[in-house]
């Protein structure tokens, strides 16, 4: 089955075969290859050995985004606006809010990324706001927020700021050390370094780390914690039971995401997969719901046909009869059909999977002329 969601992703067999072994956690063998992986990625993120730390937490993407708001943003006197152009940034306002943070909503289309005059605008507007949460790759309609940009605004302003970067991380590019502004950038295991799912993982300056101690409100989500925790009983130490067969593939999936050529090679390859789709389901009379312009490479939208019958669920099992599996849910107000274009794929995987959709849709009786 080829998988085409924005995560978990299709990955290498090297990777799900490092699953199927059997590790003890606190094992000292296994604590240098912790070790290092938490030093790649750091590295990954333009962080520096003794500046900036990669703070793993166990779970999806939901939980280290959390981690980081209730860690960053204090409680009581922090604010945090977030621009609200898509279905995650509404779910980042949702955690904020239920950890007892204060939220100012910036409205945005999620038909193309936020202006960064728009955040600079709301900050001066608000001089409480000492946050900024951010988007990277909405995985709810496709489009990018330019961090680098919004992030400028934000160090202008003497702001804070924390990314949101689950699906972007690992294709598109980041740096810490160049954004001095930004607390956290977070992302997870099972997106752009196609590993398997599990664990996210925060990566943060240590100065910052040191001065959210006791923000948390939680055990579990304090990020403050993991590093305290590693200071004390070092940096291969776990605090709870972790995913550790997730975590020792993870490091085989980084190894393979380095050898290929890191960011820039993910990055090539994912923009030639959306490219294909988005000009190849387009002769099949998709229509796409971003103009390519505002196009993101990690996941492509397709508005759903407007003839009588159909139904995306329908379509979702017609297209696995032909060995594809898309999203079988929409984010947008719009009807929609979201096709991944990250993981362990290619052109030639591309191109079978607009193969596999030409066929669900004659099947489902939809001609070219119906289907936009």
């Amino acid at each position: 089955m080829l998988l085409l969601i924005p995560g978990p992703v299709q990955t290498r067999p090297e990777v799900r075969a490092a699953m199927a072994v059997d590790i003890a956690p606190w094992d000292r063998d296994f604590a240098p290859e912790y070790i290092a992986i938490r030093e790649k990625v750091r590295d990954l993120a333009g962080g520096v050995a003794g500046r900036h730390v990669c703070l793993p937490l166990q779970g999806a993407g939901h939980f280290i985004t959390e981690a980081a708001v209730r860690t960053f943003v204090p409680p009581g006197t922090g604010k945090l606006l977030i621009p609200m152009n898509g279905a995650y940034a509404e779910r980042m306002a949702r955690l904020a809010r239920e950890a007892g943070r204060a939220v100012v909503a910036l409205p945005a289309p999620d038909t193309q990324g936020v202006a960064p005059e728009a955040v600079a605008a709301a900050l001066a507007a608000d001089p409480s706001i000492t946050h900024v949460g951010v988007v990277y790759s909405e995985t709810g309609s496709g489009i990018v927020n330019d961090v680098p940009a919004i992030g400028a605004v934000v160090r202008a302003a003497g702001r804070r700021m924390i990314v949101d970067a689950v699906s972007a991380f690992g294709a598109l590019p980041f740096s810490l050390s160049e954004q001095p502004e930004v607390d956290a950038v977070v992302f997870t295991s099972n997106k752009c370094i196609e590993g398997l799912p599990g664990i996210g993982f925060a990566i943060s300056p240590v100065e910052r780390v040191e001065a959210a101690r006791g923000n948390a409100q939680s055990w579990s989500f304090d990020l403050a914690d993991v590093y305290d925790t590693a200071q004390r009983a070092g940096w291969g130490s776990f605090r709870f039971t972790p995913p550790v067969q997730a975590l020792h593939a993870f490091g085989v999936a980084l190894d393979i995401y380095l050898a290929e050529g890191g960011q820039p090679a993910r990055l090539a390859r994912y923009r030639e997969n959306c490219r294909i789709l988005y000009e190849g389901a387009q002769q099949l009379g998709l229509r796409p719901y971003l103009d390519w312009e505002h196009q993101g490479p990690i996941i492509a939208l397709f508005h759903q046909p407007q003839v009588p019958g159909f139904d995306l669920q329908r379509f979702v099992e017609a297209l696995k009869r032909r060995g594809v599996l898309i999203s079988n849910f929409y984010n947008t107000e719009a009807p929609t059909m979201r096709i991944g274009c990250i993981g362990h794929v290619g052109p030639d995987e591309m191109r079978f999977a607009l193969n596999a959709l030409r066929g669900a849709l004659e099947e489902m009786g939809v001609r070219r002329r119906d289907a936009a």
